[in-house]
């Protein structure tokens, strides 16, 4: 199931490193999923890679600031994409 766009505002952040095997596979579900989302390197940031360190791969909601912790599945994932904003946001 593909996730409208309107509903995902702005693509979702992964927070991920290279040769990271858990992201490759987190990268595998997003592909198949068809939600729009954009790859972050936590290593070219020093703030980032102190905030997430071992704890990627990550995703997060722009629109809300919600994160998703890996491990998840792609049925996880939907309903994380389909969550809405709270209406103060």
């Amino acid at each position: 199931m593909k996730i409208p766009e309107p509903l995902i505002p702005e693509p979702l952040i992964l927070y991920s490193r290279a040769d990271c095997h858990l992201c490759d596979q987190v990268i595998g579900i997003l592909d198949r999923s068809g939600i729009h989302w954009r790859p972050v390197d936590i290593d070219g940031d020093a703030a980032l890679s102190a905030q997430y360190g071992l704890r990627i791969p990550v995703l997060r909601r722009p629109d809300t600031g919600q994160e998703l912790f890996y491990p998840f599945d792609a049925e996880q994932l939907q309903r994380f994409a389909a969550e809405t904003a709270p209406a103060d946001q």
